[in-house]
């Protein structure tokens, strides 16, 4: 059995104005993972609150075994802004000293990467700080991690990063993790478990978003039908109390087969050849054709020569690492819609020191292009109004598949109560300030839709309720989103620029991730090469001085410096081929059977040994880098 970490024990807690938890047990074993869903509001925040030790519950304690240590990430880190990036994370440690432990570099390469390290704290957004302080609680040792919204800011790459990381950071069956987070990809790749709080209880499900999914919707079955045999038994009920008949009822069994089957009835979730259809009725055949387009960012090319045809009915996820030029290219297309006709060089402006070079980008004259941005302030305009008064002045009327709604009903469908159609603007909660923007958006009936990153400030029964209005919405979409799970799941095309060019992905984001990775380790390589190449140079133009005075100085001979480097060549060949050994190792053990513990612990000791070998082979090549100079 395995050992308990933290335990809530009849806990409960009320504000003014809500009871937010009553009488809730829980517990967290060794070896669980577990994700945190729920409306916005209803307390998951709260809970890591309580289960962190942060805040205290009214009535109920909470107990932790002796001994363990429990790391936190908070929606709202707390740094102090003048010192530096490096001190943040590895605070006095000598570079020797973390740089010759795997896990700290590999947070620091799966983090920041892209900061500079000598940058103050106070100097960086709000997202760079938020990895900042996730990188600097990674980097530790902890029993237990208890993390709210860890992929807010992080990029796909990053995500992706942080799945692999929490799934292998303990041995198996070792550890514990709580996280609140909305990004339903990331709940699938790490969790055991999965926690939904709702109605002042939290309700345990074993899996993660998915197997959570399908026992909500028996647990929503069986509500159902435990509905309708009351009403069953009231009938009889009466009908006793008119005849003296007794009645009978059985009780209701659980059939999971049932769900399955629901879900297997389930026509697709887009008709899209009836979408396709209704969008070339709107827009005729021509969209948006970016023909050859390079972008130059000072004397580096951002991309080169893009060719992308978008037509009427597409819907299409556009991926790429921070600073690929999703954002510019995203841009020309605005400008040159905003124009129609051809657009070429002189006259599109992609600012911020870049600039268009080659290339031409032509828009269909029917294209009424609208975006859905990451910024709320076209919303400050209306904020002392009510969201009745708001909707009304726009439309009567909205067609959803081939049905009229008034917008109070689609701001039902897009998941508001009535009471809150008298709530003004301002006193919207994030998520719902976001979906009033997109219902905005809709109501102005534009035929292409760009959405930039839309599911932050959502919790996850919101972003299903977006998806199902997007399902049926006729035009042409282009979505860029951290979130892979709707950005697969609303789009049916991917493509991603990738080393500077604009790349078609048949398998999604796993294929860009593939493709990224690998143009990342061309990068290295080209670069190792040039530094390689540059000291040779130096060395050659003054060898004899070396050899003369390496032995007078103490420092190495020539004949030492250069076998020093040679081994420093091999160290790091080894050590990349032990890594990546290492990682196809891990990848693989998701396709072995996960209850035969034998063969799984044999694998984890096999990657094990190839990780230690490794760190053995990067310490003496650190060793040697010294010795260098």
């Amino acid at each position: 059995m395995a050992a308990h970490l933290i335990g809530a024990e009849r806990i409960g807690v009320s504000y003014p104005t809500k009871d937010v938890f009553e009488d809730v047990s829980l517990g967290i074993s060794e070896g669980q993972r577990i994700g945190i869903v729920g409306r916005n509001g209803d307390g998951k925040s709260t809970l890591l609150r309580l289960l962190a030790g942060r805040q205290q519950p009214d009535t109920g304690r909470v107990t932790r075994r002796g001994g363990i240590t429990v790391g936190v990430l908070d929606q709202r880190p707390d740094l102090d802004a003048d010192e530096t990036v490096r001190h943040a994370v590895v605070g006095d440690l000598a570079e020797h000293e973390w740089a010759s432990q795997p896990r700290v570099r590999d947070v620091i390469a799966g983090l920041l990467g892209d900061l500079d390290a000598d940058a103050p704290v106070g100097s960086l957004s709000g997202g760079q700080r938020r990895r900042v302080a996730l990188a600097a609680l990674l980097r530790g040792d902890w029993d237990v991690l208890l993390l709210d919204e860890p992929t807010n800011h992080l990029d796909v790459e990053g995500i992706a990063w942080l799945a692999d990381h929490l799934r292998h950071r303990w041995a198996h069956g070792a550890g514990g993790l709580v996280m609140v987070t909305h990004d339903r990809w990331f709940l699938d790749a790490v969790c055991t478990d999965t926690w939904e709080v709702h109605d002042g209880v939290v309700e345990p499900f074993e899996g993660g978003y998915a197997a959570y999914i399908l026992q909500r919707v028996e647990r929503d079955r069986q509500a159902a039908l435990a509905e309708t045999k009351r009403r069953n038994l009231l009938r009889k009920e009466l009908a006793w109390l008119g005849r003296g008949a007794p009645a009978r009822t059985s009780k209701p069994r659980f059939h999971v087969e049932t769900a399955k089957a629901l879900i297997a009835d389930e026509p697709p979730v887009r008709d899209r050849v009836r979408l396709r259809s209704l969008a070339t009725s709107r827009l005729g055949k021509d969209v948006i054709d970016v023909l050859g387009v390079t972008v130059q960012y000072g004397d580096e090319p951002l991309f080169t020569d893009v060719e992308w045809r978008i037509g009427p009915g597409d819907r299409i996820g556009l991926l790429g690492a921070n600073g690929a030029g999703k954002s510019t290219l995203l841009g020309l297309i605005r400008q040159a819609a905003s124009r129609a006709g051809s657009t070429g060089v002189g006259e599109l402006d992609a600012g911020d020191g870049t600039e268009v070079t080659a290339g031409r980008i032509r828009v269909g004259k029917t294209v009424r292009l609208a975006e859905l941005t990451q910024e709320l302030a076209e919303l400050d305009e209306i904020a002392d109004d009510r969201v009745r008064e708001v909707i009304g002045r726009i439309r009567a009327a909205y067609r959803v598949d081939d049905e009229e709604l008034t917008p109070a009903q689609m701001l039902e469908r897009l998941g508001f109560s009535t009471a809150q159609l008298s709530t003004p603007v301002r006193d919207l909660s994030g998520g719902q300030r976001r979906r009033l923007q997109l219902l905005l958006t809709l109501l102005d009936e534009p035929n292409v839709l760009v959405l930039d990153e839309p599911t932050n400030d959502m919790d996850t029964d919101m972003l299903a309720a977006m998806e199902d209005v997007l399902d049926a919405w006729p035009g042409t979409l282009i979505v860029v989103s951290h979130d892979r799970y709707f950005l697969e799941r609303v789009t049916d095309d991917q493509y991603g620029i990738v080393g500077g060019r604009l790349r078609h992905l048949p398998g999604g984001v796993d294929e860009f991730l593939r493709l990224d990775a690998e143009a990342q380790r061309q990068r290295a390589d080209a670069r190792r090469a040039d530094a390689v190449g540059g000291s040779a140079g130096g060395r050659g133009s003054a060898h004899g001085a070396a050899d003369a005075s390496g032995a007078a100085s103490g420092g190495l001979t020539g004949a030492e410096r250069h076998a020093a480097e040679k081994e420093m060549a091999s160290l790091e060949r080894r050590a990349e081929r032990l890594r990546a050994q290492a990682a196809e190792a891990r990848t693989a053990l998701a396709g072995l059977d996960q209850s035969d513990y034998e063969r799984l612990a044999a694998e984890m000791a096999r990657i094990t040994a190839l990780e230690d070998e490794a760190a053995g082979l990067e310490d003496r090549w650190l060793e040697l880098s010294e010795q260098v100079g």
